[in-house]
């Protein structure tokens, strides 16, 4: 029983030294976009910030280990304190550091729906696994639709898009910066992850990038929720590449083919196979799966 006790208590701390190793390797990068529009990049989900003599909008919060290296990120741009804290959803790797955050002074605000995944646990049927409810981490302001911000010299326009990435997905416009936070509705050069198990959709995410494509022009600059900072060209391929998937998926499914003759059809991902859509966190098989799955569903 002692040597056990041992092992477990040698692999756990083994796993936390792991964690800390891999969270003194990440890298905040930050990129300007506007006057007052800036991007950081580092282990999670792209954080936009918003600076001016109002104080500081901020968008996601990525993992609680890495909040003292984006806090200092953002000080070296501004000192005004962070005055909202946006959630563009509720997965953990844009929620992780909202107590952090909110310690900070910063009120939350995400979708109605945000706030109900976070605060029970929630189960994935499709990947098997149960994400603990983060009571500490709610937004303490929740909306329905849309809310607008009127901050350092901006009408900030966050507005809900229906079963995209998930049931609680919001959108943030900068019109006067001409800049486009999508969170996890883009996920820049690679497949979607379609969170079927909290109300993401294929139609829904569909939708949602042609929502997007009606606010930008050749000049907007887009946030994905992660990856590199996008426009509407690659915004505009990415939609070509889900009506394409969603064509191919449907007409499989009106043959009668099961999911896994859709999951193990590689002609149905053929080129964007070979542009390496699928090398990232959801492969091609995964993809096609989810496509089935959804369609099939509605």
């Amino acid at each position: 029983m002692k040597t056990l006790k041992t092992i477990c208590t040698f692999l756990a701390l083994s796993v936390a030294f792991l964690a800390c190793a891999q969270n003194n390797e990440v890298v905040i990068k930050t990129h300007k976009l506007s006057e007052n529009i800036y991007m950081l990049e580092g282990q999670g989900g792209n954080i936009g910030i918003s600076v001016g003599d109002d104080g500081i909008i901020m968008i996601d919060s990525q993992f609680a280990p890495l909040t003292p290296k984006i806090l200092a990120a953002i000080r070296a741009i501004s000192d005004k304190p962070i005055k909202f804290l946006i959630n563009t959803h509720w997965h953990h790797d844009h929620v992780g550091g909202n107590e952090n955050i909110k310690n900070e002074g910063a009120i939350i605000v995400a979708h109605d729906n945000v706030r109900k995944r976070m605060s029970v646990d929630q189960f994935d049927q499709y990947r098997d696994r149960t994400t603990k409810a983060s009571p500490t981490k709610l937004p303490l302001v929740s909306f329905s639709d849309n809310i607008t911000f009127h901050m350092n010299g901006e009408d900030v326009m966050v507005f809900h898009v229906d079963n995209a990435h998930t049931d609680g997905d919001a959108m943030i416009y900068f019109p006067n910066s001409n800049v486009l936070h999508m969170g996890d509705t883009y996920f820049q050069g690679k497949y979607p992850f379609i969170d079927l198990s909290t109300g993401g959709s294929v139609n829904g995410y569909i939708n949602a990038a042609k929502h997007a494509l009606m606010l930008v022009d050749d000049d907007t600059k887009i946030i994905p929720g992660h990856r590199n900072l996008s426009n509407k060209q690659e915004l505009t391929a990415y939609l070509t590449m889900l009506e394409t998937l969603k064509t191919r998926v449907l007409a499989e499914i009106k043959k009668g083919k099961t999911e896994a003759e859709v999951t193990n059809n590689a002609a149905i991902t053929k080129e964007y196979t070979a542009l390496n859509y699928g090398d990232w966190f959801i492969n091609d098989e995964q993809i096609r799966r989810a496509f089935y799955i959804s369609l099939k569903e509605e």
